[in-house]
């Protein structure tokens, strides 16, 4: 089909830095900066939800060669969504390149990198406020 990118490669990222196994990782893998960090409502996003444990693989195949940046939300409590005290998150969360947090989410460009057609393996270390 034209305009149809064949897929290019994966990315496997390595969650490191929580601080209790309860509940589960949410991640979202989206290439659309407007839809990061929360691609709740990005159509085109992966989304992987499993075991919050310390060296879990996050595994995004067979994706087409673009730009790309990763969230991950550690849900303690499994409710679907960063729970905050005011406006601090409670919970832990993470994103691609360990993109600084400064006074909010990192910027797209701050966390994104790119998919070829090499496999990328990648860390993201959970942080908590």
């Amino acid at each position: 089909m034209p305009g149809t990118r064949a897929p290019a490669g994966g990315v496997k990222a390595t969650i490191s830095g929580l601080r209790n196994a309860k509940g589960v990782l949410r991640a979202c893998l989206t290439a659309d900066p407007k839809r990061f960090p929360d691609c709740t409502r990005d159509t085109g996003a992966r989304h992987v939800t499993v075991a919050a444990l310390n060296g879990t693989v996050l595994n995004f195949p067979n994706l087409p060669a673009g730009r790309y940046a990763i969230s991950v939300l550690h849900d303690e409590n499994g409710d679907g969504r960063m729970n905050k005290t005011l406006i601090l998150p409670r919970e832990g969360f993470g994103f691609s390149r360990n993109a600084p947090v400064r006074f909010g989410p990192p910027s797209f460009s701050a966390a994104s990198f790119d998919v070829a057609d090499a496999p990328i393996n990648t860390a993201i270390n959970v942080r908590y406020l």
